[in-house]
């Protein structure tokens, strides 16, 4: 899970969670695109919501989309 990744490090979207592909639409048109990179700035206290910066900008997900995605820890040096 997105929540899951510790604050500062860095992750790869690698797919959606069938049982929530609702939120996969809405995803989609915010550039998480599967293989896109992204690094987690901040988790609310309850996990809800979690900042990411990807593709350049901030953007704030919340526990539904968040669960949504399939995600990959990375190391970015690689």
């Amino acid at each position: 899970f997105l929540r899951e990744i510790p604050i500062g490090k860095a992750g790869k979207v690698v797919g959606y969670d069938r049982a929530l592909r609702g939120y996969k639409g809405k995803l989609l048109s915010m550039g998480l695109t599967p293989g896109t990179e992204f690094t987690v700035i901040r988790v609310a206290p309850l996990g809800d919501p979690v900042e990411i910066r990807v593709r350049g900008f901030h953007l704030s997900l919340r526990k539904q989309e968040a669960d949504t995605l399939i995600v990959e820890e990375i190391d970015p040096k690689s």
